[in-house]
């Protein structure tokens, strides 16, 4: 993808004095100044489904839309709908059930929807664009963490998994209503505002998106795996060779910059492409919020595990 997007990342179209966060910066979203005191947070996300159930499933493509809003520090204004549907496949009462489902997570998070698009495709796919607002002089991003910076995360891991479970029929009914309920949980964090970096577990899983931080912030972090929430039963589910292929890809990618020796399906876990996972958080004292994982610690980018 980095090598598609190259043409852009140098054109005039992608850079305006204005343009605060942009394609240059591998961020959660886009933030453009409207003045002094305020800045249109901007993103887009949508899927094909992760669980069987149509209300869900909107529940759970709003939800993730509205993560890169809040993980910025911004709050939620509109979103537009976006919609590919195989009316040939599928009835149109599906698609109302997830709009349904949509509707109700946007609802709850004070967000209007305004429009969107539909069009005839062979899978099943929702999801919204987003914008919000954000004070330019308090956007939260991927880079500024600091040696020393305490590192939170505010959802349990195994979405992934538990998708992959589902869709192969191999899921026990309890761990899917986890899942989902964790799948559908705004990340509105009250306090996210004073830390010095954040981002949200999503595609890349855990290890990836903190990669990304590292990176940009030119740092490094130590994880105590122990530490780290996990879904119930997401193991077993692991151990019965549930285990996405996006996730797999994850792995390859992030194993060369992981120091330490620890157990192989810890690592696994931790490299699960999540949807609407958790925010992970470089907070200069322990937060009130989420679950202490490690820490941010000098040196260039690298990722100890304990």
């Amino acid at each position: 993808m980095e090598q598609v997007l190259l043409p852009l990342r140098n054109h005039s179209v992608t850079q305006h004095p204005d343009l605060l966060i942009g394609l240059r910066e591998a961020d959660d979203a886009a933030v453009y100044r409207i003045d002094d005191g305020r800045a249109l947070v901007q993103t887009v996300d949508f899927f094909t489904p992760v669980v069987d159930d149509p209300y869900d499933w909107g529940r759970i493509a709003a939800a993730n839309a509205l993560s890169d809003i809040y993980v910025m520090g911004g709050r939620p204004i509109t979103a537009l709908q976006l919609v590919a549907w195989p009316r040939g496949a599928l009835s149109f009462e599906i698609l109302s059930k997830v709009i349904e489902g949509g509707a109700s997570v946007m609802a709850s998070a004070g967000c209007t929807i305004v429009g969107g698009h539909s069009v005839d495709g062979p899978e099943p796919t929702y999801g919204f664009a987003v914008t919000g607002l954000v004070d330019p002089d308090q956007i939260v991003t991927t880079a500024g963490a600091l040696p020393g910076d305490y590192l939170v995360v505010t959802k349990p891991l195994g979405t992934g998994i538990v998708s992959t479970a589902i869709k192969r029929d191999l899921c026990p009914a309890e761990v899917a209503v986890s899942a989902v309920e964790t799948m559908t949980m705004l990340n509105d964090i009250p306090g996210l505002i004073g830390c010095h970096a954040a981002t949200d577990v999503t595609g890349f899983g855990l290890l990836g998106h903190l990669w990304e931080m590292l990176v940009a912030s030119d740092v490094a972090a130590e994880i105590n795996i122990k530490s780290v929430p996990i879904l119930g039963g997401v193991l077993d589910l692991l151990r019965a060779g549930c285990y996405p292929g996006g996730s797999e890809r994850n792995l390859a990618w992030i194993r060369p910059h992981l120091v330490g020796e620890v157990d192989e399906e810890m690592v696994r876990l931790l490299a699960d492409a999540q949807t609407n996972g958790g925010l992970l958080v470089a907070c200069p004292e322990v937060p009130s919020f989420g679950t202490l994982i490690g820490r941010i610690a000098n040196g260039p980018p690298a990722i100890r595990l304990l």
